[in-house]
């Protein structure tokens, strides 16, 4: 079999090996061509393929298919092919082999890095970031366009130029196969999104193995082994960096290709307007729920409606009110008489229970609030028939937490408080108990409780 040091086709002597399973086997070479004394010594790698019974067909045809796809690429990110051939008589094989020869990129891969215990930095991942797209831009654009499949840090090379080089493009897709067309499902799992696993990739499935990779290079955990809610990886409790970087990750990680960034273009755009970005939305707003949200990393909108509908305020209104009216006919009628002292008493009675059901009945029916914040203040607006009778305001860094009041009667309305430290409590108008839990996660995820 392979041995450090045998020659392969005349050319290419075998200096280290970089890696093995059942049927393949990769070598570091030096590349014969090169031995003169007036030339360098050259490494190139090889990328060897037993041709035995065991293997898969669609092994060998992936392995024909990046020789072929790697001799028409040129951008300088990614290795450059250099041979093609077929040992047919190697000794201690039964079988012959194919061997792909492509340059050599000094350096290590990210998976190795991680491995050594390295941690990204959140500058290190942005630039990261860029490299691969630039080069996604590239392969996405070719015509007909290629997809790569298998982006993982393994795959990626920390060259000795502090550049990062995209390998193993034993995966790649040509978008030109027709539609319809049952494809090699091919990828890692933890990488790989669903419509990647049900044969149809999409330039945006590069963008999701893009997405959690950097996950993986953020948290130092390989995301298949994280947790996920609603099919999303949950890693936002991992890491501590810009929440419009946290925004941008997750929308190039979204599990439904329909919401997520869909060229490596638009993705190089929305990184450098992340702050602009909306969270992902995991908590759905409740069916039938007025309530008004708007977020972005800088600023966080909601705007509470009054309660019930405009029928059931009128017939509040109408039922609450009458009995007063009666009673300033009567009242009317006395005032013209000789019942002036009890006139005034009525009167001072009713001023006193309107006053009364203003703040206990009016405004929890007819009020509602409006929340903002930002990242360094909030303000908060009561108000009713649309007029602005309370305004609080203060430091958002000062919020301690935001809950829901407990009370005897569970089912009661409640609006939703927010604490800050020293004690001081605003409560805003009254909630139905699904819009108050879901509104509750929402707010606590955009300060990241």
């Amino acid at each position: 079999m392979l041995e450090l040091g045998q020659i392969l086709g005349n050319r290419y002597k075998l200096e280290k090996k970089l890696g093995q399973d059942t049927s393949r086997q990769t070598w570091l070479a030096t590349s014969l061509d090169s031995q003169s004394q007036t030339e360098k010594t050259e490494q190139v790698v090889l990328k060897l393929l037993t041709l035995s019974p065991q293997i898969q067909w669609d092994e060998q045809k992936l392995f024909e298919r990046e020789a072929q796809v790697l001799k028409n690429l040129n951008h300088p990110r990614i290795p450059k092919y250099r041979d093609y051939f077929i040992l047919e008589d190697l000794p201690g094989s039964k079988f012959p082999w194919f061997v792909l020869v492509q340059n050599y990129i000094p350096g290590i891969s990210l998976q190795e890095a991680l491995n050594q215990g390295q941690r990204f930095a959140e500058s290190q991942v942005e630039k990261i970031a860029i490299e691969i797209l630039s080069i996604l831009v590239y392969l996405h654009e070719l015509n007909p366009p290629l997809l790569h499949r298998d982006i993982k840090p393994s795959n990626l090379i920390l060259g000795a130029d502090e550049r990062v080089y995209l390998v193993d493009f034993g995966a790649v897709q040509d978008k030109a196969v027709a539609e319809g067309v049952t494809f090699t499902v091919v990828g890692t799992y933890g990488y790989v999104p669903m419509e990647q696993f049900a044969g149809r990739a999409e330039p945006a499935s590069d963008l999701y193995a893009l997405g959690a990779t950097l996950i993986h290079l953020l948290t130092g955990t390989n995301p298949a082994d994280l947790p996920y809610e609603n099919s999303r990886i949950k890693f936002t409790n991992l890491v501590s960096i810009d929440l419009g970087l946290v925004n941008w990750i997750s929308k190039l990680t979204e599990p439904n290709i329909r919401d997520r960034i869909p060229t490596a273009k638009e993705a190089i755009t929305a990184l450098e307007n992340k702050h602009n970005l909306s969270s992902p939305v995991i908590n759905h707003k409740p069916t039938g729920s007025k309530i008004q949200l708007q977020q972005s990393a800088n600023c966080l909108e909601i705007k509470l409606p009054k309660r019930g509908g405009k029928s059931l305020r009128a017939f509040y209104l109408i039922g609450l009110f009458t009995p007063f009216i009666w009673q300033i006919v009567q009242m009317s009628s006395w005032s013209l008489g000789s019942h002036t002292t009890l006139f005034w008493f009525y009167l001072i009675i009713i001023l006193l229970s309107i006053f009364t059901i203003i703040p206990t009945t009016l405004l929890p029916v007819f009020g509602h609030t409006d929340l903002y914040f930002e990242r360094d203040k909030f303000e908060i607006q009561w108000k009713i028939f649309g007029f602005c009778y309370k305004r609080s305001h203060g430091k958002t860094q000062l919020i301690e937490k935001i809950y829901q009041e407990k009370t005897k009667k569970p089912l009661a309305p409640m609006g939703i408080t927010i604490e800050l430290v020293g004690g001081k409590k605003f409560t805003t108008t009254p909630l139905a108990i699904v819009e108050r839990h879901w509104l509750l996660d929402e707010i606590a995820d955009w300060l990241k409780f």
